[in-house]
């Protein structure tokens, strides 16, 4: 099932998400709603959050198959990359942030099963950019100023009635 994207303003998108404290008959379902939602946007990740579910979940797929993550936690990161990210939830714009080129994460899979790994370049974008709608915070938190103003005219200017 598609599920409706929570655009900017919408104040479930400023929550900070709730631990999952186990993975019950309903988790595979969520999964499945949240992988459809994205899919169909079309995106490459999708936090729970986005869909106004306040738990602690993403998922991505850069295009090696789908990745589930539950109470993903960023425990080291190294270095510094810029890149232009996009949000599901802030259709057509783009911004400028600074992320960590490296990530290291521990969180549970699919399975319930606790992973630890390093996460580099794209996914260590993407994680943190997940991470970060699990905590509240959007693309636009992130940016600099200008940048923040000009992406707001824009999305200003797409709501105005013709």
């Amino acid at each position: 099932m598609i599920l409706t994207i929570r655009k900017f303003g919408d104040p479930v998108l400023k929550e900070k998400c709730n631990r999952i404290n186990n993975l019950d008959c309903n988790f595979a379902g969520l999964v499945k709603n949240l992988a459809d939602t994205m899919y169909n946007a079309p995106g490459i990740g999708l936090a729970a959050s986005q869909v106004g579910i306040l738990e602690r979940l993403f998922i991505c797929d850069l295009g090696d198959g789908l990745q589930v993550y539950v109470n993903a936690k960023i425990v080291a990161t190294e270095g510094e990359d810029m890149n232009e990210e996009g949000c599901l939830s802030i259709p057509n714009i783009r911004v400028p942030v600074k992320r960590a080129k490296k990530v290291k994460i521990t969180a549970l899979n699919a399975n319930g099963k606790k992973v630890t790994f390093v996460a580099e370049d794209l996914l260590a974008h993407v994680i943190q950019h997940e991470v970060d709608h699990l905590n509240g915070v959007l693309v636009l938190d992130k940016t600099d100023t200008e940048n923040r103003r000009r992406a707001l005219e824009e999305l200003r200017e797409h709501v105005q009635i013709d």
